[in-house]
């Protein structure tokens, strides 16, 4: 599991990389999972659990691009729960997340740091989650894969780390 993480941060880089042209000096994001296969509620599978491991990466890229130039976000996800609950597809195929707005709302411990030059310039440890997930507006469509907790990352960053 350790290579698979591996893999998918450095193709999280280079796909950075690559999308930026070779004079910007833009913030990037450095984000590790701390015992993914011990989190509350990621997919079973491993091919899912890899897919929503990338996804949540490159939405702290998508983050860190806001930051100003040469500051690095970093991210350690200590523990993830996934909006909703998962129940078995009797028919084949992956499982399905059903969404009932109960006690199954998104949440993500994690730590980070905002560094730029070697200084810290701010960190934390934050436990995250939005029980309000399914009542309130969200900026991301229907189809968008962690939509919830994409919205409730969003918020977390407007409302602690780009503020300084």
């Amino acid at each position: 599991m350790k290579n698979v993480l591996i893999k998918l941060l450095q193709a999280s880089a280079l796909a950075a990389a690559m999308a930026l042209p070779a004079s910007a000096a833009t913030a990037v994001a450095t984000v590790t999972y701390a015992e993914p296969d011990r989190f509350t509620d990621v997919p079973f599978t491993p091919w899912e659990r890899e897919r929503v491991l990338k996804q949540l990466t490159a939405h702290f890229d998508k983050l860190a691009a806001s930051l100003p130039p040469g500051q690095e976000l970093k991210v350690e996800v200590l523990d993830l729960d996934l909006a909703g609950q998962t129940k078995p597809n009797f028919r084949g195929g992956q499982d399905l997340r059903v969404m009932n707005g109960g006690a199954d709302w998104p949440r993500i411990h994690l730590r980070y740091s905002i560094s730029e030059g070697g200084k810290v310039l701010k960190s934390g440890e934050e436990k995250l989650s939005n029980m309000q997930y399914l009542h309130r507006m969200n900026s991301y469509g229907n189809n968008e894969l962690l939509r919830y907790e994409k919205q409730m990352l969003d918020d977390w960053f407007k409302q602690t780390v780009a503020t300084r």
